[in-house]
């Protein structure tokens, strides 16, 4: 019998290849939980392989695999999904457990999202001029001009409403008390990351990554759209045009998860400072640890 807790939301954040899937599957097992994805990569239905989407039926899963690679998607499309599925999970009297490695998602649902309109798709492929950029420092606060999709999304949202993005976002609307929530994110040292990384990519390739990212090759995908940002596409790519060997393909998507990894901390540190963590690399002693928080919280 599953054991019950008092609130009905966990919140499970870690940086890539740190072990959040199979912890998830334990603690919805424990506390009668379902899983929801939080991770901008696993909503791709045709990228499963590279984007390291948990494929455990025992437990129910929600928000993976369901759209087009061809399909943009932003964060606010997720926060309005994933609260329904939280309400929903909720109602029939379930735990609902938040699990991925994408922090606007958890920023989302823990401080709110402002109500920005829809923006009509035409005014969403504009092309953008650098020296437009920088003589309107106003519509692009607070983004980086190498973040060509948050330029963009800036541009058009600009364009549409008059307002610049950063002042539709002070105006928050949350769904979600922070009482309701447990928030719990993984820390593994960087060696073991690192090895975690190399392991799981090894076993990426036995699974048909190259064939993966050869299909995805062959679907039309708009060149400012996420999926193209999934790692190694890219670097397979690279490798099937013969431009880098099998050794340098590794190394390159090594090296660049492991950049994502860092980032992923570095958001962590600075976003989650009411977060518990916990940094355990024995499975057993980390699922111990974080059943009993659980059970007292």
């Amino acid at each position: 019998m599953s054991k019950k807790i008092k609130k009905k939301i966990i919140l499970l954040f870690g940086p890539t290849a740190s072990g959040k899937s199979r912890l998830a599957l334990d603690i919805a097992r424990e506390y009668n939980g379902e899983i929801v994805n939080a991770d901008s990569m696993q909503v791709y239905k045709e990228v499963k392989i590279l984007s390291a989407r948990p494929n455990d039926k025992s437990i129910t899963h929600h928000l993976y695999g369901f759209l087009s690679v061809k399909k943009n998607f932003s964060t606010g499309s997720w926060y309005k999904l994933a609260a329904k599925k939280i309400k929903e999970i909720n109602k029939k009297g379930k735990i609902a457990l938040i699990v991925g490695g994408t922090g606007l998602y958890f920023k989302a649902l823990t401080n709110g999202l402002s109500e920005i309109p829809e923006i009509p798709k035409a005014n969403m492929n504009s092309k953008l001029d650098k020296n437009y950029i920088l003589k309107n420092p106003k519509i692009f606060k607070g983004i980086l001009t190498s973040d060509k999709q948050r330029v963009q999304r800036a541009f058009s949202v600009y364009k549409h409403t008059g307002k610049p993005l950063w002042l539709w976002q002070k105006k928050n609307k949350k769904i979600f008390k922070t009482k309701e929530f447990i928030k719990i994110f993984l820390h593994p040292a960087k060696p073991e990351i690192e090895k975690r990384i190399k392991k799981r990519f090894d076993e990426m390739l036995q699974k048909g990554a190259i064939q993966e990212a050869e299909n995805f090759k062959k679907i039309r995908v708009n060149s400012v759209n996420s999926s193209n940002f999934i790692i190694g596409i890219k670097e397979i790519s690279e490798f099937l045009s013969k431009k880098i060997s099998l050794d340098e393909l590794k190394d390159k998507v090594l090296i660049r998860t492991r950049q994502y990894a860092k980032r992923q901390l570095t958001w962590q540190r600075g976003q989650m400072k009411d977060w518990k963590g916990f940094s355990d690399t024995n499975y057993l002693d980390l699922r111990k640890k974080i059943l009993s928080y659980l059970s007292k919280t």
